[in-house]
């Protein structure tokens, strides 16, 4: 047991070690400084402003940066689905791979323009390596970066910056943060043991004289742009617990690394740009302790394992169905929280085996999004809580919010409501048809508490833009395929339209002068009290849903059934 627990300890360690590093370096990109890869970056940068045309100077209103962020995804999304469509006859197919069914095709497009990247296929029996690199690899980069540059654009406003150009904004966090790092992460795998290559794949004769198939491609670049990008879609069906994905310990703790690094990083950038790094370490180590909790949650029920088994046993054991024993209890355990906190949704294990604590800690991460939260816009998230805590505590004074030195006024509660309440609307009405009609839609293998968890599984983690899911359920059909589609896209382009036309708001806004009365939001009250309404609504909100699965779940197995 001790092990584990120093295992987790060191993983997290390094990741907050790595914070500064990268948030500093984060806000030198996009704040015009001078970076130590700026003479290599340039040249490209600038071939690729000529080629496009684009005036990278031009500053944008938020109506203008929410325009050329959806038609270039639209763009990409009609590219990407042509090409998985005719894959059939492009190259780099060598098992022959024909088009999967149109809205297969349709959800996947869906899926990886958006950073949810949710997985309704087998990876290595669907999709050619043109359809990998070419398709969903190229937008694991420019979905993730389309994030970046919102959390980017947010705070400009927030701060009263105009907000920026989105398409330079884009260039910049593929060119200067996500392919540096992919790089390096990608050597590093490499050298670890993951492929990457071309070659068909592996035909082998085992030692029983049978004939085995060992599938293999261009893995470790897409594994690492995986990781960090908060994709999460797997190369392979069974995604990083493939040990062609994630072989050994070392690809482990880099590919978790990668996980968190950017969405703790962006806190920090935050406050440089605020030039209050004293409120962004509160709001750092505010989610971190609300993160250890749900950590130790999930830790400490997969360690003490299932108890219908342990009395078989006669003992405890931990629980390691679904578990890849290189791994064990604890790695998959913080591997499931911090899939689940950042959006990312890779996993490591089968998160249809954890026990009911872990079921219910990636439930609720997903549902409130913003423990780290997704790439970017949990971090956005995450300050749509502080100003909606600035306005419930101004109605208890009688005084009206402000943040960041501007008025809160009802345009920015309004955009700030639409931003949390499209969640729930993109999760529990679907949810609630499905069982509606159970025997058509439904598709669950597990007809007790555990098939609720299943089917509000798939919904939150369509809805966050998360893309994990409890694969015990039957996804692949024409009802899943186009619901799912539906709160994936509800739950990723509602709120970034009203963010960053909350931002516009926020920038236009000329600031009040600070005085006694000003109430202060870089103060260890400030931000405990953001807590409990960051876990007050969360927990309102979604509480039935997580009473009627993981909870029951918990209390029926400790009744023995």
């Amino acid at each position: 047991m001790l092990q584990g627990w120093i295992q987790i300890a060191l993983t997290l360690v390094i990741v907050i070690g790595t914070t500064p590093l990268l948030g500093r370096y984060i806000a030198q990109v996009f704040m015009g400084e001078q970076t130590l890869l700026e003479p290599i970056i340039n040249p490209l940068e600038r071939i690729i402003y000529v080629l496009s045309g684009v005036r990278h100077q031009q500053n944008m209103t938020g109506w203008q940066y929410t325009q050329a962020l959806l038609y270039s995804n639209l763009f990409m999304g009609i590219l990407v689905y042509l090409i998985l469509m005719f894959q059939g006859w492009l190259p780099l197919n060598p098992t022959g791979l024909s088009a999967p069914n149109w809205d297969l095709a349709l959800h996947t497009t869906i899926s990886f323009v958006t950073n949810t990247n949710q997985q309704h296929y087998t990876g290595e029996t669907t999709w050619s390596y043109a359809s990998q690199t070419f398709a969903l690899g190229f937008l694991m980069f420019t979905s993730a970066g389309t994030g970046i540059t919102v959390s980017i654009a947010f705070i400009r406003g927030l701060t009263g910056r105009q907000l920026g150009n989105f398409y330079s904004d884009l260039i910049r966090s593929i060119t200067q943060i996500l392919l540096p790092i992919s790089i390096i992460g990608g050597l590093l795998l490499l050298l670890a043991g993951v492929p990457e290559t071309l070659a068909r794949p592996a035909t082998i004769t085992t030692l029983e004289g049978a004939t085995q198939v060992i599938a293999r491609g261009p893995v470790a670049h897409y594994e690492i742009i995986k990781e960090l990008g908060e994709n999460g879609g797997g190369f392979f069906a069974v995604n990083s617990a493939h040990p062609f994905e994630n072989p050994n310990g070392f690809s482990n703790l880099l590919e978790q690394w990668a996980m968190m690094a950017i969405p703790t990083s962006l806190i920090y950038t935050y406050g440089i740009f605020m030039n209050n790094r004293k409120q962004a370490w509160l709001v750092f180590w505010m989610v971190l302790i609300i993160f250890l909790f749900l950590v130790g949650i999930t830790a400490v029920g997969e360690f003490g394992g299932n108890p219908l088994v342990n009395s078989l046993l006669g003992g405890e054991q931990p629980n390691l169905e679904g578990k890849e024993v290189r791994f064990g209890w604890a790695q998959t355990a913080l591997w499931a929280v911090m899939t689940t906190a950042t959006m990312c949704g890779a996993v490591n294990g089968m998160h249809d085996s954890l026990m009911p604590p872990g079921g219910f800690v990636t439930l609720f991460n997903m549902f409130l999004q913003i423990i780290w939260g997704g790439q970017g816009t949990g971090t956005a998230y995450l300050f749509i809580y502080l100003i909606l805590t600035v306005f419930l505590t101004g109605l208890m004074v009688g005084r009206t919010p402000e943040f960041l030195g501007r008025k809160i006024e009802k345009k920015e509660i309004v955009l700030a409501s639409i931003i949390l309440l499209v969640h729930p609307f993109a999760i529990l009405i679907p949810w609630a048809i499905v069982f509606a009609f159970p025997n058509t839609l439904s598709g669950i293998s597990n007809p007790g508490f555990h098939g609720v968890s299943q089917v509000i599984y798939e919904y939150a983690s369509a809805a966050a833009n998360n893309g994990s899911g409890l694969e015990g359920l039957n996804d692949h059909t024409l009802w899943w395929n186009l619901s799912t589609s539906i709160s994936i896209l509800a739950g990723r382009y509602i709120p970034i339209m009203a963010l960053l036309l909350l931002a516009d708001s926020m920038s236009g806004k000329k600031p009040v002068p600070i005085t006694t009365g000003t109430l202060r939001t870089d103060t260890k009250l400030f931000t405990a009290v953001t807590a409990g309404v960051i876990l007050i609504l969360g927990a309102l909100t979604f509480l039935p849903a997580l009473v009627l699965g993981p909870v029951a779940e918990a209390f029926q197995l400790v009744a023995g059934n």
